[in-house]
């Protein structure tokens, strides 16, 4: 790190990527799929336009 630069806020480091996935398999050829995260459930899915929309 040189002397100007200021320490990456924790969880920013930017050399780590995040996990990346293709919808394809995320989905399974369909157009929606659940999504559960700290005990609610969301619902992920594809538009007639191919957007993604997610909904509690």
């Amino acid at each position: 790190m040189g002397p100007d630069a200021a320490p990456a806020a924790e969880g920013t480091d930017p050399k780590r990527q995040p996990p990346r996935f293709d919808s394809r398999d995320l989905f399974l050829g369909g157009e929606r799929l659940l999504i559960n995260h700290r005990g609610e459930q969301y619902l992920l899915r594809i538009t007639r336009q191919g957007k993604l929309i997610l909904t509690k």
